[in-house]
């Protein structure tokens, strides 16, 4: 099995860059009601996953000095992810990308210059693994 098989993407993520605001951030998770939303840099890297904790974390860390009111005067690559989000390779083995869906409720997938290319959620792995066993329930219920 191939990881393009379940790949969603690029064009059908939500992405942001460490040059969107607070509020640009704030906003776009709150409008698609997403805990977590991959991060790009200028060239289209991926630079990390930015989740509601960080950024609730960096608005109490400052002390008071960022609010929603003004939130649109900082910057997303400010904040720091506290969650290791790894990507994995367009070209890696199922069995890593399995590994990084355990623990990742989506996986960021990379092209060989690091460029993101889409996300898998482990939800569609989920969904395949089920029609498996399903299949397999079925075949060993049907020889007896």
């Amino acid at each position: 099995m191939n990881i393009a098989f379940f790949l969603l993407p690029k064009q059908e993520v939500i992405c942001l860059t460490l040059d969107s605001t607070l509020r640009q951030t704030l906003e776009r998770m709150e409008f698609h009601r997403y805990t977590a939303v991959p991060v790009l840099d200028k060239n289209g890297q991926y630079a990390g996953t930015v989740t509601e904790g960080d950024l609730l974390w960096h608005m109490k860390n400052s002390e008071g000095k960022i609010t929603f009111e003004n939130a649109s005067k900082f910057l997303l690559k400010d904040v720091p992810f506290r969650m290791d989000i790894k990507p994995v390779s367009i070209d890696a083995r199922m069995e890593d990308l399995i590994n990084l869906a355990k623990v990742q409720n989506f996986v960021p997938v990379v092209d060989d210059m690091n460029r993101f290319i889409g996300i898998v959620r482990r939800s569609l792995i989920i969904e395949y693994c089920e029609r498996f066993v399903s299949k397999e329930t079925m075949e060993s219920h049907g020889a007896s």
